[in-house]
């Protein structure tokens, strides 16, 4: 976490916001381990009397969550995890433990994730094809959008990429619009990988090759702009930040891995300014492990007008939000892109996502 963009982002504590909506900031109470402008290891401290909560910096991403003991308690695994191992105690740790162990699974998102987003600055990278990158052009078309229909690239003011994953569509921001980028995510060891590439400029994650056999790769990432990005763990539907601090949004395949899509669009645009855009990309890829079917948008009840298609359900909800009391997102333009995720060498995934641009309305007074 750098203090300079902690100081401009001026984040605020999510239990007051949540229970009281008061807006009650978080200072920076102590810092065990800092590394030139990065808070590597601290505690930020909600200042109201009444709540005191406290929210731990940990490889230098701050956990601002409004659960924070929920979180902590799921994901003790993850976040104690040790990720200085050799490759030869990592594949016996990953041999012991075992195909779908926690361990494994962390392994395989990082595999598939940190390739996709940073294997075309490999020198040595998997040759195949099928090439890395569709995260970044995924991007980049919707920019483009959001560049011609609302002038994005007039705009001022920091940009939040929500569900930033390992980070590199966050620094694609920073490098493009050349303003203060904020990438937010709840998984902590893609949260880690992204945070030690903006410390270290050293890329490192674990390849997989098949099965449980993965190789290490580690090489240096250039990335222009990089000082003006961060990465802190929220949840997406309980922003720590102030209404309108963001001039604009980026979500890429985040909308189907949220327990409320519906509520998940409302916080995106509670914390935009007026008129901001936001690039949303989603595959429908519904899963209950994710996402209550009843939430779902779209994905069921075929037997109605819309035969069940997630497009034009999602079309309808945001034609609908201009008749709400309330700011929120109204559909501009949308588009299809296409999404390769790699699962190991001889698999790969392809997906159609639904490129949607949207721009926050303000609702009607009531």
């Amino acid at each position: 976490m750098q203090r300079k963009h902690f100081n401009t982002l001026r984040p605020v504590c999510p239990v007051c916001n949540a229970a009281t909506g008061q807006l009650h900031p978080l200072v920076i109470a102590d810092v065990t381990q800092e590394d030139g402008r990065h808070i590597v290891q601290g505690i930020l401290h909600c200042t109201h009397a009444t709540c005191q909560r406290e929210f731990p910096v940990i490889d230098g991403v701050p956990l601002i969550i409004r659960d924070i003991r929920g979180y902590l308690s799921e994901n003790a695994f993850q976040i104690s995890q040790r990720d200085d191992l050799s490759p030869v105690l990592e594949s016996v740790l990953g041999d012991c433990l075992g195909a779908g162990s926690t361990f494994e699974i962390c392994r395989q998102h990082l595999s598939s994730y940190t390739w996709d987003h940073y294997a075309d600055l490999d020198p040595q990278g998997e040759i195949g094809d099928i090439k890395p990158g569709s995260m970044v052009r995924a991007l980049h078309q919707g920019l483009d959008l959001a560049d011609t229909h609302c002038s994005l690239a007039e705009r001022s003011g920091p940009m939040v990429d929500i569900g930033c994953s390992v980070g590199r569509s966050t620094f694609a921001l920073a490098e493009r619009y050349r303003r203060l980028t904020l990438g937010v995510d709840l998984n902590f060891p893609m949260l880690r990988l992204a945070s030690r590439l903006l410390r270290t400029g050293t890329v490192s994650y674990p390849r997989r090759r098949v099965g449980l056999v993965y190789d290490r790769r580690e090489f240096h990432a250039a990335l222009p702009n990089a000082d003006l990005v961060d990465f802190w763990a929220c949840d997406a539907m309980a922003l720590p930040f102030a209404d309108g601090a963001f001039a604009a949004a980026t979500s890429m395949n985040m909308l189907d891995c949220v327990a409320s899509p519906v509520d998940f669009l409302g916080a995106m645009a509670s914390v935009l300014g007026s008129g901001a855009p936001a690039v949303i990309t989603c595959p429908y890829d519904w899963s209950i492990s994710a996402t209550p079917m009843e939430c779902w948008i779209g994905g069921h009840s075929q037997r109605g007008p819309e035969g069940g298609a997630s497009e034009p359900a999602l079309r309808r909800l945001l034609k609908q939000n201009a008749s709400q009391p309330r700011k929120n997102l109204h559909l501009l333009a949308e588009e299809e892109v296409e999404w390769q995720v790699r699962v190991h060498s001889r698999s790969t995934m392809c997906y159609k996502s639904h490129l949607v641009l949207a721009q926050t309305q303000d609702g009607f007074s009531v």
